[in-house]
Order: C-alpha cells, then structure tokens, then sequence
C-alpha cells in the first residue's frame, strides 16, 4: 500500500510541482500559469521557459495575481494555475479569492508553496499556519495537502481534470516517499496507512511520515498499538474512513503542521462529531505565531517530532 520506512528517501514538491505543469502545458494548449515574482521558488519558472506566451508573473501584487489568474478563468475551458508563498497566495487576496474563484466556481487552481513553520529562517511573518482554515471556509474551495510528491502528480492531474477551484498545499521542505507512483487520488479520499486498536492518528503533509514514525514509537516503547489515516482531502474529508477508524479505535489524534484552530484537527473534529464522537487530542501549531529557525528546530519546539508526539500521545491516553 504505501513505501515509508524510517530511512525513505525524500522527494521535492516543489520540483514536481514545476515538472508537471510542463507535462500539462503539452497536453492542454490552453493552460496558463500565474505567479507573483517567486517562479523560482515555487518552481513555476519551468513552465514559463518552456511556455512563455502562457506564463504571467504579475510582481508582488497578490490581488491583482488572483483577478489575473480570474479573468483568464472565466474562458472555462482554460485551467489556471496560481501560485505563491501560502502567506501571500492565501493571507492577502483572500477575500479576491472568495469573490472570484470561489463564487464563480472558476478553473483556477492555487498552489501555495512555502507553507508552516518549516518555512523557517524566513521567521513568523512569512510562516502561514492559518491557510487551511481560511480557505476551508471558502464555499465551493477543495483544500488538498500532499504527504510526498508521488501522490502530489496525481492531485495535479486531478485538480486539473475536476471543474472548479482547489486549494493545494506545499511546503519548501522535501518529504520522505510514502506513497507508490502508482497512487490512485481521488477528491475526499483518504488511506488507511497502518492498522491498530488502540488510537488513530489522523495526519497530512509532513506529518504523514512522522505519524507512521510515531506509532512505530509507540508500539516498541509503550505497546500502544495506533491506527495512521492521511486522509489527503481536508475538504471534503472522508467521514467514513475517519469514523470507521474510530469505532475500531475509539480514541482519536490529530497531527498537522497548521494551527490547531481551523485545521485538520477541527475539520476531523466535526466529521467525527456528527458520524462517531470520541475522544480527540488535537496536536498542532497553538494559538500563536512562528519564529525564526531552522524547520528541524522550529518543528521540535512545537514538540512535533515523532519521539515528542510519542509522548504527548501516550500521556493523553494515560487520562483514560
């Protein structure tokens, strides 16, 4: 089902990001792509070389990168892909979002690159650890984090052959493999990454690996057995997944690199809440901002390291 070992190698998002949108312009004569003066970082650059008469790096100007990236979407037939830092692709043009994208049900899918705290050095005004829940609330908003890059091609083929606007969610870290290339995605779908009976840890993105890392802790230091979701799809979640865990489990964790308010924790909280309610620990980024630091270092403070959340899992199933 899945390749994650503790040793897995790492994949780069971003650089599949790049790649793939290459692999669309020469399928979809179409497709355009919008930046705000960040195409190498985010690695759009290699779509504007390869395609320049599609390319629109608009500067730094995020509302203006949204209305662009619109006004091309309103030929329906023309998917767009919008990318930038999460803080400046989500935090400045949000309501340009909302009244472009997402009431208008418009092609345009955004990739934000650079998003959590492992951003890093960059500091706290550059760490976006409020996106998901900001464009969670968008109406008619997909909201996807990819656990590694081989199930990140296959959300980009997806989001590109679906109608309407998604939210895709990157980080500038590389992630360990998790996933096969072959990987199926499909919108709201999750996978069940390692059985267990004792407590599910629902994960995304990086903390994907470092759930799988956790539970192996937990097993050979307390003999807790944990069950691991990704459930890739914050929005729509897969409800049946995440209640069937639970009646097998009965005891719920979540993990994400994100605020704990408006996240993953609180999108599992509410699907459980109305299907299966249990217990739920939600561990994330709390009520606070960032600060400077290397991601190792930043990602350690917030305690979520797997041996961390090893302990902070077993302490809370300790209240039981």
């Amino acid at each position: 089902m899945f390749l994650y070992t503790k040793d897995a190698p790492k994949g780069d998002l971003r650089k599949i990001y790049g790649e793939t949108l290459v692999e669309l312009g020469k399928k979809d004569p179409k497709l355009c792509v919008v930046d705000g003066d960040l195409s190498t970082s985010t690695k759009t650059a290699v779509f504007g070389k390869e395609f320049p008469e599609r390319f629109f790096n608009v500067g730094i100007d995020e509302q203006n990168l949204i209305g662009v990236a619109s006004g091309l979407a309103y030929d329906k037939d023309r998917v767009v892909f919008a990318s930038s830092f999460s803080i400046f692709l989500t935090g400045r043009p949000w309501e340009v979002i909302r009244q472009h994208i997402g009431y208008n049900e418009l092609p345009v899918k955004l990739v934000a690159t650079h998003a959590g705290i492992t951003v890093g050095p960059d500091g706290a005004s550059h760490q976006m650890n409020e996106d998901i829940a900001i464009m969670r609330a968008i109406p008619n908003m997909r909201v996807v984090v990819p656990a590694d890059s081989n199930i990140l091609k296959k959300m980009l083929y997806k989001a590109y052959e679906t109608p309407g606007p998604f939210y895709i969610r990157l980080s500038r870290e590389k992630f360990p493999i998790v996933y096969p290339e072959d990987v199926e995605f499909e919108i709201g779908g999750g996978f069940l990454l390692r059985e267990g009976r004792d407590v599910t840890i629902v994960a995304v993105g990086l903390m994907v690996s470092h759930a799988l890392d956790t539970a192996t802790i937990l097993e050979e230091k307390y003999g807790i057995s944990a069950e691991v979701i990704d459930p890739v799809s914050v929005k729509p979640i897969d409800v049946n997944l995440l209640a069937e865990s639970a009646k097998k489990t009965s005891k719920v964790v979540t993990v994400e690199e994100h605020s704990i308010i408006g996240g993953l924790g609180e999108a599992v909280a509410s699907a459980l809440a109305e299907s299966y309610p249990v217990p739920i620990k939600r561990i994330g980024i709390p009520d606070t901002y960032g600060e400077s630091g290397t991601a190792g270092e930043l990602l350690r403070k917030f305690e979520l390291m797997p041996d961390q959340l090893a302990e902070r899992i077993y302490n809370w199933l300790k209240t039981f």
